[in-house]
């Protein structure tokens, strides 16, 4: 009998406002069941002195040249990722904890992806087995260190038993995409991350209000978009689409071209912007598969932006079906975290997590550093 093992996913993502934290039991392989899932919110100091660093970093050597800032934000961190783990594990016994980090700076062109999180120091204050680093043997495997969760969306698609082709739209900070082909071949899908998600719309909404970002895209139903400066950013888009990386990073974006609008009329032009360029990502990506059981599921913050979601359907196939990864039975703000639950099982039994089709490595790749309590 294959073994099951607890483990608990801890993901900060891209907006830096909190912890999604998931239990879930699994072999690593065919099956997952999800124990729990809960968010815990970051203090406000954390999450400005996140916004504050990652606004100040652009290129590997202001990363080096902030490495004080960065180890005292990264203690911080630890332990408040800590405390979420002694909530969680009053009632729940884990065998292992998947802890990403807080991804604080990417650069795929340098191959450089920097987490914040100390793994040893978690694993001394919860006790417990630490995955962490979840990224870097795929660097180092002449990967790009992104996107990781595909290899958990197919095993979504096999136990809820949905009907292939199939793509998952992820919609967090940055917006990727994995299709999984019609066949029976393990690991037949592939991944990229498409342009912006959230954060072109979040970085607008704090930086002109005392909001962090746009609940259920109100503010951009109110404004109304500005065509001069919404060309100007599908030019800037051009020059960093011709790249053809597999992945991305929120700093390859920014607001600035943007400025002088209205709090409402930069929400709306910024979210028209972004959906323009998922929607037109999502015909070329999908051009490949002449099915019409194709169905997109979307998961992440971003499927609950309305008018984010509109421009979307408005920018691809009419006949494409577009819904949220929620109707299919999983709840869409805990897929990432449920995935690096998933990916430490996968590290301590070390099977591959990253693959040439996702992230660009060389070969199929184990990953994620594994710390052991003594």
């Amino acid at each position: 009998m294959t073994k099951e093992y607890t483990s608990l996913g801890l993901m900060s993502g891209t907006s830096g406002d909190g912890v999604d934290a998931s239990i879930i039991q699994s072999d690593g392989n065919t099956k997952y069941q999800v124990i729990k899932d809960q968010y815990f919110k970051y203090d406000e100091q954390i999450y400005q002195n996140i916004h504050n660093l990652k606004e100040k970093i652009y290129n590997i050597k202001q990363l080096e040249k902030l490495t004080k800032e960065l180890n005292d934000l990264e203690k911080q961190i630890t332990l408040f990722h800590a405390k979420v783990v002694h909530k969680l594990c009053e009632t729940s016994n884990v065998d292992v904890i998947g802890f990403h980090g807080q991804t604080i700076y990417h650069n795929a062109a340098e191959k450089i992806s920097r987490q914040l999180g100390d793994g040893k120091l978690l694993s001394q204050l919860a006790k417990k087995d630490i995955v962490y680093n979840f990224r870097q043997n795929d660097i180092k495997n002449g990967g790009e260190g992104a996107p990781l969760t595909p290899i958990f969306h197919q095993l979504i698609a096999t136990q809820h038993k949905l009907n292939l082709p199939i793509c998952f739209l992820n919609i967090g900070g940055i917006s990727n995409i994995t299709i999984i082909n019609k066949t029976t071949e393990l690991f037949n899908f592939n991944s990229r991350d498409i342009g912006p998600g959230n954060c072109l719309i979040d970085s607008w909404v704090r930086k002109n209000s005392k909001k962090k970002f746009d609940k259920d895209g109100l503010l951009a139903f109110t404004g109304k978009r500005n065509e001069i400066i919404f060309k100007q950013a599908e030019e800037l888009f051009s020059s960093i689409a011709r790249r053809k990386t597999q992945s991305l990073d929120i700093n390859d974006f920014d607001v600035s071209f943007a400025r002088g609008l209205s709090l409402e009329d930069g929400a709306a032009t910024l979210t028209d912007f972004t959906g323009k360029i998922i929607g037109t990502s999502l015909l070329t990506h999908l051009s490949s598969i002449n099915s019409p059981l194709l169905k997109v599921l979307i998961c992440g913050g971003g499927r609950k932006n309305k008018r984010l979601i509109e421009n979307i359907k408005k920018n691809t196939l009419k006949n494409l079906q577009i819904k949220p990864i929620d109707d299919y039975g999983v709840n869409g703000d805990f897929v990432e975290s449920q995935a690096f639950a998933y990916l430490a099982i996968r590290s301590i039994l070390k099977m591959p997590i990253s693959f040439p089709k996702t992230t660009g490595s060389n070969q199929p790749c184990t990953g994620g550093e594994i710390i052991k309590i003594k």
